[in-house]
């Protein structure tokens, strides 16, 4: 029979029962229990009396805790547990059995001899003698320890609608429960997500808002503007090891750009291009930092260092824009990674031109052209849109007139075409509008004939506008071919080829053509396309082997459009050096690559196609296909004839995709596979490293000016880590929101009053920014 025993301590009273005789271990203060019935009620006891001796004048609660914690140390299926491989479960030598918490808890000497248990976790120590400390306390932490990877929440869970994965339309209804720890975290990445201020968490309003959302929110809880950047950069810290590891023995596409900040510090983007495993590409941003100055060297050692720091080792390309200095940062690279284990032909093919800025170069040069005209109707856009009441007088004639439009005027950059085009298209459909301003509007007209207002240049007149039209339509050949190549979530090698080629024959004819303002236009630009893509011998001819990766047009697309452009005899010379580049690419990655799936045989693919087929006559189509292509590769000695010999798959499919294609045939083409995975992962613009450019300076705001270069980097690049987990239908609404600001901003116009002296000054700022004015606060 057990003892029942009452022992006072303080004002505490503690019941426990004595079983059998216990043998304690002097290392961890852990019974050995001989009777499995009274295991659970040994320990608690044990863990009573040592709390009772530790913490003299303890509550009632503490001790009721640690009871609790004993029990579930008893309890294997209630306490988390490292993975079972870590458990021990040897014992001690004398046999005794380990306490639990020791999985979690390691011992640590420090002054005096005084031996502390420290979390494994979170770092937090507490006392750990032998002889008059327990290890309830220990197992206490353990169930609530904050960064235990193992810890089970045991709070009241709670019904909630999160988006699906994916990109999927929709909700689904899952359980969940509150944490602090999680809260802060969605916090930090709210804040750099959203690109707003650390000052912002400090608001009332903010304060007032989370805590209506959550009631188990308290003010207390909601961390600091200091504790919301040190949350940013352990986000951007734990991040970075996620892609360290992703990027580990992986050859990358590079794209580089510099930028100067409105501090005038100069900043580098440097974003890297690669497809993964499962054919999935990807682009991340590996440095956003600080350079000294914008000299090629300087930028080519910062890269080399970059690239060091992440253990990358294999430059497959790299593309930059035409600056001179470009052309150094390429040697310099070519020369000291050229000993590098994933040098892929001693980077010969390294240097890739951005294709959008040359299309920006050959655009310029048209619109040289009709510069007066595309200034005249831009300085009648400026016009309308600087002032409210001049926009509701533009809207009044648009009634008068009997024109609905739910196009709106835009203003554009000059020195960005693609903002200009949209201009000039929106511009174009209002020509009568203006003609008409021009003769009832004193206030218009007046503005034209003031020099200081519009520069002299005159209001556009009807053959302003007859020649803009002309260019427009011109002018969106290379508008749709720079979307394609500014591309970010599909591969834009293999679509570089047709759009040159469109463009190439569209220049051709318009030379030719009775239009001498379009015949002039189409001179100038042929020269400048001559200078940077010539022959088709300036062109990097990696950009011709993704369009023989491509399986919807293999060698066959280049044949027909080599031999439109250049004629039957310098087409078929092309062709022949396309797939000589090809067969090297072939040879090097079968020289430092073994096939991993061997292909199966004849037969064996039979069998297999018989055994899953369940109609007679799928079975009898499934081996005819094999047969076609066991009768194609007759002759074929390696699998670049094999793949050319075969016909071209998904010419008519107006959802085909060309990494699928290869997902699904990469085990008949493992060597070809390694070169189209990187081949295919070529940017042909810098687009994706600009486009940082814009974070930077939203992030770098004037009243964010005090940010320093590293939080600049923590924040951009983290911005586009966690982007990469967005679905990809939020991403592409993300694109709209400073379309959308526009027109918001338009339908406050025409609200506002056109006496109103501050809808005046506000709509210029507006206007001078190119956007609303930004409401901001300092960090």
């Amino acid at each position: 029979m057990h003892e029942l025993k009452v022992v006072q301590v303080g004002v505490s009273v503690f019941k426990f029962i004595t079983p059998t005789p216990l043998v304690m271990d002097s290392s961890t203060n852990a019974p050995f229990v001989s009777t499995q019935a009274d295991c659970a009620a040994a320990t608690q006891a044990d863990g009573a009396a040592a709390t009772a001796t530790q913490a003299d004048g303890a509550t009632a609660t503490a001790t009721q805790e640690a009871a609790a914690a004993t029990q579930a140390e008893a309890t294997d299926g209630e306490l988390p547990l490292v993975p079972p491989s870590v458990v021990s479960k040897t014992g001690t030598g004398s046999g005794r059995k380990k306490s639990l918490a020791w999985n979690h808890f390691e011992k640590v000497k420090v002054d005096d001899g005084v031996t502390m248990a420290v979390c494994n976790y979170c770092k937090k120590s507490y006392l750990a003698d032998s002889k008059s400390c327990g290890t309830s306390n220990l197992l206490a932490h353990v169930t609530i320890c904050p960064k235990n990877p193992n810890r089970e929440d045991k709070g009241q869970k709670t019904l909630a609608f999160e988006p699906k994965n994916d990109g999927d339309e929709g909700f689904k209804l899952v359980s969940t429960t509150f944490s602090v720890e999680a809260s802060r975290k969605a916090l930090a990445e709210m804040i750099i997500i959203d690109e707003l201020p650390f000052r912002c968490v400090e608001g009332y309003g903010f304060k007032k808002y989370v805590t209506t959302l959550q009631p188990k929110l308290r003010v207390k809880d909601i961390p600091s503007r200091q504790t919301v950047a040190r949350d940013v950069i352990g986000i951007y810290n734990s991040e970075r090891e996620k892609l360290r590891k992703s990027l580990k023995g992986c050859r990358v596409c590079l794209t580089t750009d510099t930028w100067t900040s409105l501090q005038n510090l100069n900043y580098m983007c440097l974003t890297c291009h690669f497809i993964d495993d499962t054919w999935k590409l990807h682009k991340r941003i590996l440095n956003f930092c600080q350079v000294e100055d914008h000299k090629g060297e300087t930028i080519g050692r910062k890269i080399e260092m970059s690239l060091r720091e992440w253990g990358i080792d294999g430059i497959f390309t790299l593309t930059v824009d035409n600056a001179s200095s470009n052309l150094t940062t390429v040697k310099f690279l070519q020369r000291v990674t050229k000993d590098w284990n994933g040098t892929v032909l001693e980077n010969e093919l390294m240097h890739m031109r951005c294709c959008a800025h040359i299309l920006n170069l050959i655009v310029g040069e048209g619109l040289k052209e009709i510069d007066a005209s595309v200034a005249r109707v831009r300085e009648a856009v400026r016009y309308v849109k600087s002032l409210p009441n001049r926009n509701q007088t533009f809207r009044n004639f648009m009634e008068r007139l009997g024109m609905e439009s739910k196009s709106l005027l835009c203003l554009d950059v000059p020195t960005r075409w693609n903002s200009t085009y949209l201009m000039l298209e929106t511009a174009e459909k209002f020509e009568k509008v203006f003609l008409r301003m021009d003769f009832e509007d004193d206030g218009y007209s007046s503005y034209f004939r003031s020099k200081e207002d519009s520069g002299g240049l005159g209001s556009p007149c009807m053959s302003d506008f007859q020649n803009c039209r002309a260019f427009v339509t011109f002018l969106r050949l290379f508008y749709n071919a720079t979307k394609k190549f500014s591309g970010s979530l599909y591969v834009t090698s293999n679509a570089f080829f047709d759009e040159i080629f469109v463009i190439q024959e569209s220049i051709s004819h318009l030379v030719k053509s009775q239009n001498t303002l379009l015949k002039n236009t189409a001179t100038n630009m042929q020269t400048k396309f001559e200078k940077y893509w010539g022959e088709g011998d300036k062109i990097n001819p990696l950009l011709y082997v993704a369009v023989v990766l491509d399986p919807r047009k293999k060698l066959r697309f280049l044949k027909f459009s080599f031999s439109e452009i250049y004629g039957i005899e310098v087409g078929s010379v092309m062709v022949d050096k396309v797939k000589a580049l090809l067969m090297k690419l072939y040879t090097f990655f079968c020289s430092v690559n073994s096939p991993n799936v061997e292909e199966p045989s004849g037969g064996e693919r039979t069998l297999m196609v018989v055994g899953d087929a369940s109609d007679p006559y799928v079975m009898v189509h499934s081996r005819y296909e094999l047969f076609l292509e066991a009768e194609q590769s007759i002759g074929c000695s390696n699998e670049v004839d094999k793949y050319l010999a075969e016909n071209c798959d998904g010419r008519r499919d107006g959802n085909f995709e060309v990494l699928g294609w290869w997902k699904d045939n990469s085990s008949r083409y493992p060597m070809l596979s390694k070169v189209a995975k990187d081949v295919l992962a070529v940017p042909v613009s810098t687009v994706a490293s600009e486009s940082a450019f814009s974070t930077g300076g939203r992030i770098v705001d004037p009243f964010r000016s005090s940010l320093s270069p590293l939080m600049v980097q923590n924040l951009v690049c983290a911005q586009n880590w966690l982007q990469a987990t967005v679905p990809i239908s939020h991403r592409q609404s993300r694109d709209e929101v400073e379309a959308l600001e526009e027109e918001f901003h338009d339908l406050v116009l025409n609200q506002q009053s056109s006496s109103s002296a501050s809808a005046s000054t506000s709509s210029k700022l507006g206007s001078s920014l190119g956007k609303r004015p930004i409401i901001s606060v300092e960090d």
